[in-house]
């Protein structure tokens, strides 16, 4: 018979986290993230990886992330005990991080924590895209890809091309190219309410990736959709570290 509130815990180094929950009274439950959202009052995500599968699952719960790295207010490993016995006493913020619905034209779903990119197949092979935001067209160029990013993703790949890095909170993408054969190109921050990409002409198979996964395949003038989906609660606790700095 389970006692105290059900924490479900995903990750792939979870020990630390299961005695933790089990010291503040708690009942761990460890599995794959589609395996325990359903039946946990809180998550604990231990690891980037297993931040971004619980971000797929779409829970309705609070997140703990533990050891995430940037773009998401997370608990260092060393801090697990202290932050843990905080969650299930209630005494946490909820922090709403959006999370991208991404749909392809071939008829492909995908969810992204962290950010959606087009990429071509073979290494510096340049295409052309299009980006639209609503009824605008924001650009069109050459390049070996392009990634939106959300404010959690814009402080990693996308800030490594060149991008800017969004504080936490708002329901916008960075839209950064990736290598662009003119090399001054800009870059953009616009709504995701109505947000779309395209490859206009290939020289080679186009990926489709949603944060850490290639999830598909694009071909020219098949339009990829990024609209805003269900946003992840993220527990804030005195543990948790800035979104800008790494955990």
């Amino acid at each position: 018979m389970r006692n105290g509130p059900v924490v479900g815990v995903v990750g792939a180094d979870t020990d630390r986290a299961v005695a933790a929950v089990e010291a503040a009274g708690g009942t761990a439950v460890v599995g794959a993230a589609r395996d325990v959202v359903d039946d946990s009052q809180a998550l604990v995500a231990v690891g980037e990886p297993a931040l971004l599968a619980v971000a797929r699952a779409t829970p309705s719960v609070p997140v703990l992330p533990v050891a995430a790295g940037r773009g998401v207010r997370s608990v260092p490993l060393d801090a697990v005990d202290e932050a843990v016995a905080a969650l299930l006493a209630n005494d946490f913020d909820s922090s709403p991080h959006p999370v991208l619905d991404v749909r392809a034209g071939d008829g492909t779903r995908a969810r992204a924590l962290l950010d959606v990119m087009l990429v071509s197949a073979e290494p510096a092979q340049i295409s052309e895209y299009a980006v639209e935001s609503g009824d605008h067209r924001v650009s069109r160029f050459r390049a070996d890809g392009v990634v939106l990013a959300t404010p959690a993703g814009s402080s990693g790949y996308a800030s490594a091309a060149g991008g800017p890095v969004l504080g936490p909170g708002p329901d916008a993408a960075a839209v950064v190219p990736v290598a662009p054969f003119e090399t001054d190109t800009d870059h953009w921050v616009v709504p995701t309410a109505d947000l779309r990409v395209s490859v206009e002409r290939d020289e080679t198979a186009v990926h489709l990736l949603a944060d850490d996964r290639v999830v598909g395949e694009v071909g020219p003038a098949e339009p990829v959709r990024v609209t805003p989906g269900a946003s992840l609660s993220v527990a804030v606790v005195d543990a948790s570290r800035s979104p800008f700095s790494s955990a």
